[in-house]
């Protein structure tokens, strides 16, 4: 005898009836009673209500038969696709950052990828930079319409100043085209709202062009010397009172000048006495700065402020000097074979 859903029955210990609601297992089943109360019962302690009369009917166990599955055909494979959107618009060289979502809805890390959708293959220097930890630096290759996995920054290190260092070479016959470069810093509330679907990865990441393309070609002019100069002249930042520029050569000064300074106080002065940590600083940033303007004036190319690790407040206080300097190119706190990270190398 066979039960399924629908099917009137009748609880032979209590007599109640009721028709079958729902197929538990193999051996239990909800019955909704004629009072309307749904209850679960055993299948053994059920039976079928037929017009006959029970009392002629014998007790029958009732049987539960599970229907017959068709077998589901295999799902075919995925075929794959070849983006196109790169035959319609390049974007040149990205850096995409693709979240890691826990099952919580949380974010634990992001997978840093470098995308090339142009037609050359580049060869490129990857490194990474975040506060209180040693630089991650990567050499490779990407390939034409590719894409490589540079590693991972954690969701918490978005506050950690981040900042990306990239230099790019195209693969030419001859070799390898003019190095390309550019610095990327990371602020938190620009990084959220760059989201987009990545090429290549064809889902959504935090995303930056960094190159266009490496075809910038010179621009043909016809200008007089004046207009082209004051066209192209390089328009310094916001000059700080603190730095003074001086112009002129100096041979005998710069044979005796020495590129480096050593900011730790025991260095600049000579007292036993004990000092606070913001008379140690104020006597450190103005022999940082009298170097600075020595610097400069002498005419070198670069040089280095050792500042040593310790917490970092003597060293992010030079670079937010040096990031508002009008005549520092630019500047680096790597690590070095003489100074390991203690030192803050400068260009100017």
């Amino acid at each position: 005898m066979l039960l399924t859903e629908g099917t009137k029955v009748r609880l032979t210990n209590t007599g109640d009836e009721g028709v079958i609601d729902s197929i538990l297992d193999t051996e239990m089943v909800n019955v909704l009673l004629n009072n309307g109360m749904l209850i679960p019962a055993f299948i053994e302690d059920l039976e079928r209500m037929e017009d006959t009369s029970l009392s002629n009917r014998p007790t029958v166990k009732a049987k539960f038969v599970t229907p017959k599955k068709t077998p589901l055909p295999p799902t075919p494979p995925h075929p794959e696709t070849d983006s196109q959107y790169h035959i319609l618009k390049s974007w040149g060289i990205q850096l995409a950052f693709d979240p890691n979502i826990q099952p919580d809805g949380t974010t634990s890390h992001y997978q840093i990828f470098l995308i090339n959708d142009t037609p050359y293959h580049t060869l490129f220097t990857f490194t990474l930079h975040l506060n209180g930890i040693p630089p991650h630096t990567l050499n490779g290759k990407i390939d034409s319409v590719s894409f490589v996995d540079l590693g991972k920054i954690k969701f918490t290190q978005l506050s950690d100043m981040p900042k990306v260092e990239l230099d790019c070479w195209q693969v030419t016959t001859a070799g390898t085209g003019a190095k390309i470069s550019t610095i990327l810093k990371i602020k938190p509330k620009q990084f959220f709202k760059n989201t987009r679907t990545a090429p290549l990865l064809n889902r959504q990441v935090h995303w930056y062009q960094l190159f266009e393309n490496f075809d910038k070609k010179e621009k043909t002019t016809t200008e007089d010397l004046k207009t082209y100069t004051k066209n192209n002249a390089r328009k310094p930042k916001n000059q700080s009172s603190n730095y003074i520029h001086f112009t002129g050569s100096h041979p005998m000064e710069l044979a005796h000048f020495t590129n480096e300074i050593d900011l730790h106080i025991e260095n600049l002065v000579n007292t036993s006495r004990k000092m606070s940590n913001s008379e140690i600083m104020k006597i450190q940033l103005a022999h940082f700065d009298r170097f600075l303007e020595k610097a400069l004036r002498v005419g070198v190319a670069n040089v280095f402020i050792i500042h040593g690790v310790g917490k970092g407040r003597l060293r992010n206080e030079i670079a937010t000097r040096l990031m508002n300097h009008p005549h520092v190119r630019t500047f680096k706190n790597e690590y070095h074979h003489k100074y390991g990270f203690g030192a803050t190398e400068v260009f100017f």
